[in-house]
Formats: C-alpha cells, sequence, structure tokens
C-alpha cells in the first residue's frame, strides 16, 4: 500500500484521530517548479480547531498515564517510518516545497534522529527530591504540559514541525499541528500518517490546515497551553501578544539576519565556499540563512570574486526533473519580496556582481558587492537566494555591523585563529555560533534558537530544552501522619 495514499488523506484533515472532512473548504496542492496541481488537502475552520482542541485535551490525559516505555515505543516506531518510507515523502518535499534532493534528504535525516532523540525522552527522571525543614519528602516533578499547539512555516516543514511535535509527544503532552497551507502535505499530512502507523492513539495528534482563525483559536483555546510557533517575527509577535494575553507560553522561533565574518587570517577560498552554501542552500529560504557577509578589506576583492563565480555556476531549476543547485522559490509573493529588496540595494548603491534576475519562481543566485550598510539587502531579512557582502576594516567595526541588525539567530566566523573567533562571538550576542563554518546547521540532539527578534531562546533541541519547553515544574510533598495545626 501507498504510504500517502492520496484517498486516505485528499480534501481532509486529520482530527480526533481519523481524516474527516475540514468546514474551512479545500486547498490545491501545487507544485511551485511548475504551477501544476498534486493534489488537494482540506482547510480547518476556527470551529474543527475548537473541537480538536477539546477532543485533544480529553485523548492528553489517557496518553500521559501511558507508562514511558510505550510512549517511547511509538517515537522508535516513528523513526523507522521516516526511513522506511523515505522515497515517498522525499518526491512530495521535492514536488510541493521545491526542495532539491539534497534539502529533502537532510530533511528525512533530521525528522528520523527527532524522533529517536525524543523517543529517549520518557525514560529520564522526570524530578529532584528536595531538602525540607518539614519531617516531609519533598519533590520537584515535571508533568506534561498538556495540550501543544505547533504552528509550522513552508520552508522546512518537516523538521520545523517534527522537532516539536516528536519531544511534546514523547513527554505526554497532546499535540495539534498546523501547517502552512502551502506545504500541508510535506509538512501536515505527512507527519499525522507517520504517527498514525506507529500506533500512537487517536486524537493525541490532530492535523489542521487554516488561516489566521484557526491560529487564533489554537492559541486562545483554554485547552491548550504552549505554543511552539515557528515563522516571521511579525506573526510571532502577534502570536506572542495573543498568548501573553491569555497566559500561556509561547515559545517563538522566528527571522534570522545571520552574518558570516570573514576575518583578514582567513583563506579566501575555504570562506567563499561556506559563504556560497549559507547564502544558497534551499534558495535561501531558511531561517538561519547567511543574509550578511561580512569581510575584512584585505580579502574583499577578492572574495567578492570567487563568491560571485561560484553563484553564477549554480544551476537553478525543477528539482524533480533536472539535477540543479536550486530549486524554486515557494510562490510568486515571495520571488517579488526577494526581488523588490535587490532592486532597493541596488539603487542605494549597491553592485551587482552576479544574479540579480530570474525566470517564473526561478531566482538565480545573487551577489551583491559594495552594499551600503543600511541598504535593504543587509537590513532586512532577505529570505531568498541572495548574498550581500559588506566589507570592514577591523575588529570594532564587524562587531558594530554584525550587531547592527535586530535578529540574533545564528553567527558565522571563518578565521586560522579559532580562540580569535570565540572571543568576537563573545560580543555578538546570538543564539547560535559556528567558528570556521556557515550559519546554517541543525542537530537534534543540539539546543536551536534565537535572541532578540528571532525568537524567545533555545526552546527546541536536546533533553533539556525540550523538558523546559513542553512541561510544567509541580512541587509534591508526601508525609504521614497529617501534621496538627493550631486552628
Amino acid at each position: 500500500m501507498v504510504f500517502l495514499d492520496s484517498a486516505t488523506w485528499t480534501d481532509r484533515i486529520f482530527a480526533g484521530g481519523s481524516w474527516v472532512p475540514g468546514t474551512g473548504g479545500i486547498r490545491d496542492v501545487t507544485e511551485p517548479a511548475t504551477g501544476a496541481v498534486l493534489g488537494s488537502v482540506g482547510i480547518a475552520s476556527a470551529e474543527d480547531a475548537a473541537k480538536a482542541a477539546e477532543t485533544a485535551a480529553e485523548a492528553q490525559r489517557a496518553w500521559a498515564a501511558t507508562s514511558h516505555v510505550q510512549r517511547a515505543a511509538v517515537l522508535r516506531e516513528a523513526a523507522r517510518l521516516w526511513s522506511e518510507h523515505a522515497d515517498e515523502i522525499s518526491w512530495w518535499n521535492v514536488r510541493e516545497v521545491g526542495a532539491v534532493p539534497g534539502v529533502a534528504g537532510f530533511s528525512l535525516h533530521v525528522a528520523e534522529q527527532e524522533c529517536y532523540e525524543a523517543a529517549a525522552l520518557p525514560g529520564r527522571p522526570y524530578g529532584e527530591l528536595l531538602p525540607s525543614e518539614e519531617p516531609r519528602l519533598s519533590m520537584a516533578r515535571r508533568v506534561p504540559a498538556g495540550v501543544v499547539t505547533v504552528i509550522s512555516p513552508f520552508n522546512m516543514p518537516i523538521i520545523l514541525g517534527i522537532r516539536s511535535v516528536a519531544p511534546a509527544l514523547a513527554l505526554g503532552n497532546a499535540v495539534i499541528l498546523k501547517p502552512d497551507p502551502r506545504t500541508a502535505v510535506t509538512g501536515g499530512v505527512v507527519l499525522a500518517r507517520i504517527f498514525e502507523e506507529a500506533g500512537l492513539p487517536p486524537g493525541v495528534l490532530q492535523m489542521l490546515p487554516g488561516g489566521a482563525d484557526v491560529g487564533e483559536t489554537l492559541v486562545t483555546h483554554p485547552a491548550v497551553r504552549v505554543i511552539s510557533f515557528t515563522g516571521s517575527t511579525g506573526a510571532g509577535r502577534k502570536v506572542g501578544e495573543l498568548a501573553g494575553k491569555h497566559l500561556k507560553r509561547a515559545h517563538l522561533e522566528l527571522g534570522g539576519n545571520s552574518a558570516l565574518i570573514v576575518l583578514d587570517d582567513a583563506d579566501v577560498d575555504e570562506a567563499a565556499g561556506v559563504a556560497a552554501f549559507g547564502s544558497f542552500f534551499h534558495q535561501g529560504q531558511i531561517c538561519m540563512t547567511t543574509g550578511r557577509h561580512l569581510v575584512h578589506e584585505r580579502l574583499y576583492d577578492d572574495f567578492v570574486e570567487r563568491l560571485a563565480a561560484k553563484a553564477a555556476a549554480l544551476r537553478v531549476g525543477d528539482p524533480a526533473r533536472e539535477e540543479v543547485a536550486l530549486g524554486p522559490i515557494i510562490d510568486a509573493g515571495q520571488r517579488d519580496k526577494i526581488h523588490e529588496l535587490v532592486k532597493a540595494s541596488v539603487s542605494a548603491g549597491a553592485r551587482v556582481a552576479a544574479g540579480a534576475e530570474y525566470d517564473r519562481l526561478f531566482y538565480a543566485a545573487t551577489v551583491l558587492a559594495d552594499v551600503p550598510p543600511t541598504a535593504p539587502a543587509v537590513a532586512q531579512e532577505i529570505f531568498g537566494p541572495v548574498a550581500p557582502v559588506v566589507r570592514f576594516s577591523d575588529a570594532e567595526e564587524a562587531v558594530r555591523l554584525a550587531t547592527a541588525s535586530e535578529y540574533g539567530l545564528s553567527l558565522g566566523i571563518v578565521t586560522r585563529d579559532v580562540l580569535k573567533g570565540l572571543e568576537l562571538a563573545d560580543r555578538v550576542p546570538t543564539g547560535i555560533v559556528h567558528i570556521n563554518d556557515q550559519t546554517v546547521s541543525d542537530e537534534a540532539n543540539s539546543p536551536f534558537g534565537g535572541v532578540a527578534a528571532s525568537g524567545t531562546g533555545s526552546r527546541f533541541g536536546g533533553a533539556a530544552a525540550n523538558i523546559e519547553a513542553f512541561t510544567e515544574t509541580r512541587w509534591v510533598t508526601v508525609r504521614n501522619p497529617p501534621p496538627t495545626y493550631p486552628f
């Protein structure tokens, strides 16, 4: 049987443990490379979301009472299924998302590892003994938060969904997943099918593609206690504000404009190599993408020349039909945003060293040189395959340029002196630092998150961050007999 048999999920959402029609309508699944319709999915309404939250709350109590061995077994089976059905899932990732096969393979690897890492969470110690001045046993115990809403974006839909879904489930929560409707199969249907086949009880995971009304309901509903949101900073601010108003915890992983600093002792060829990957991997549609290349003036001209040559050599096209380095941008609206930022930066004084052109949704790898630090391509998140290059004269200026952005997600530093790189990194506040590498990386056992406009810190990856994100701390005392009080 085909794992993603369209007869199962076409025009449906996954709610209450079964595939049912959504009352919010139907949406076509469109291939960005060709415009072809690959299928259709159901769209949820606010009414569907409210019903799902109530169902999830009931299912969560039984799931939380399940033994840690049983929960771990479900997560291990889910990990196995990612591997077993890799070819079919990759096909959808390439066609629906526009990912090149390397990106699709990376997504599946991370998803599998996220489930294996999550499978270890149920068996971890879930509390600690505390000293008490009373004659009693005093404990701090971690308990499931309850119902968790996961809102994931279009760009890396598998990774950005599973990294919250898997640990939240492993720790005894129920999850309602709201994927971006543009990638509802890869970001939603796939995850629902994985856990359905892995033996997760009905109602513990529900999948509801939908619009802002669905998202608002899933943030404000009384049954939902934690919101895990990945997306733009603008949308994240709204989610955080709404969650705060309703006294909910919101874990926000938002935008980025990450800098790669190339110091004067760096090897130019090595620096250009990592820089190209950092800016052009997955068409630059990654929150960690290298958005600013800060290069010492001694190396600047050589760096621009080498990076531009690499960009010009990268093939752009349909990853399902030819071997290419870059696939399509997700849609015309995103493509136009990228191009407007490029044009505005050229008007501000930047020079096009490569690219700055597109065919349909295929945007060429672009290098902008001599970019003023205030130009839009430097000051804003581009979310496309554009590498603005800015020169600096000394470490002080590099730090000033790197910290000029409101974002604080990832930082790369290229230098032959690793200690000098670490010292420099300490002066640039970010959630992630890579010395002698570019800014894009992800591992299931490592903390992930940004500061400032990039989010609320490391709320994903690694046991400590996941336990903090998806459980509550309860104080428990036990004594015998009961004490006697003065009244």
